[in-house]
């Protein structure tokens, strides 16, 4: 894998109640195996400054009961319910989202989602699109594409570090050229706000689209698990939403990519996971990663573009056809 990455000291605990394993201290990733509804009601109120998850999105996976939108629905705002008790008054929860199927009809989760945060009482600051260009094909409609990931905060004084996350400015000789500072450079020394689309392509953080490539097949970060989250998407919002230090929650840990981010970023976090075989992977991955064997795509590496010479870029022999 190359030159051992230097990582901060992992604490791993199976409970998030242990005292030994849990405080103030940096550096702790806490996976603990149980239902997010029964762990959320014991979890200390006002603990953490940025609630981040990817939700069951009902489609059937092997890990859900399917019902029905409503249903499903009812269930959720019982766990948004007693995440936002836990969330620190300065903080904020990302929610991270696609769409619900049913009959080949597309249910938009966001829009859902957005409403009954409202009836809690958040304000959402930003929708947040997340492009990637690979997944499955549709038949019968555009292939997706994209999700969303609605940015709430609790109150109106949040925590966010522009400063962590401003990306390098297009045209930094740009000048005032009327009023009091006529002449003098118009934009920041430390770079320019990224705005709500992003696209990580060319450099980090620069341009319209969040642009991360979902967990496929030869993804580094690839584990058994059907949906899973990469880690460089967690990162940034963790550095614009959190200081150091900072407790982080995913109350839906699958296999850990919160937990990894965290450490990754000098964060402390507590993932809950239901399954016990992703519990599993989740402190594997958190063990290489202490160790430095634990493969992630870097946050600022460009997306790959395939050159001329890739084999399977080139056009099949069998589509070519004389136009003559």
């Amino acid at each position: 894998m190359g030159r051992k990455q230097h990582v901060r000291k992992v604490r791993v605990r199976e409970s998030f109640f242990d005292q030994e394993g849990f405080g103030e201290l940096p550096g702790r990733a806490v996976v603990k195996h149980g239902d997010a509804l029964a762990v959320l009601e014991e979890l200390e109120p006002k603990k953490f400054d940025l609630i981040i998850t990817s939700p069951p999105y009902n489609i059937g996976k092997s890990y859900e009961v399917k019902r029905s939108i409503e249903e499903y629905l009812e269930t959720q705002e019982s766990i948004i319910d007693l995440m936002i008790r836990v969330l620190s008054d300065k903080g904020s929860i990302c929610w991270q989202v696609g769409n619900y199927i049913e009959k080949s009809e597309i249910y938009p989760l966001d829009i859902f989602y957005y409403q009954i945060f409202k009836k809690h009482g958040l304000q959402l600051r930003n929708r947040i699109v997340w492009y990637f260009g690979h997944g499955l094909h549709a038949s019968k409609r555009f292939s997706g594409r994209y999700e969303t990931i609605l940015w709430f905060t609790k109150n109106p004084d949040y925590i966010f570090n522009l400063d962590d996350v401003r990306v390098k400015s297009k045209y930094p000789g740009k000048r005032h050229f009327k009023g009091p500072n006529r002449g003098l450079p118009s934009g920041n020394p430390k770079g320019k706000n990224p705005s709500d689309i992003w696209e990580i392509v060319r450099s980090d953080w620069e341009g319209v689209l969040w642009n991360i490539p979902n967990v496929k097949s030869n993804h580094p970060e690839k584990t058994s698990h059907p949906c899973q989250f990469p880690v460089e998407l967690v990162e940034r919002c963790l550095l614009a939403l959190t200081n150091k230090h900072s407790w982080v929650l995913d109350p839906f840990a699958g296999v850990g990519s919160t937990l990894v981010a965290a450490i990754k970023t000098n964060r402390n976090a507590l993932g809950i996971e239901k399954e016990a075989k992703y519990c599993k992977i989740a402190r594997e991955r958190l063990k290489s990663l202490e160790e430095g064997t634990l493969r992630t795509r870097p946050i600022n590496k460009p997306i790959h573009q395939p050159s001329a010479t890739d084999k399977v870029a080139r056009v099949p022999k069998e589509w070519l056809f004389d136009e003559s």
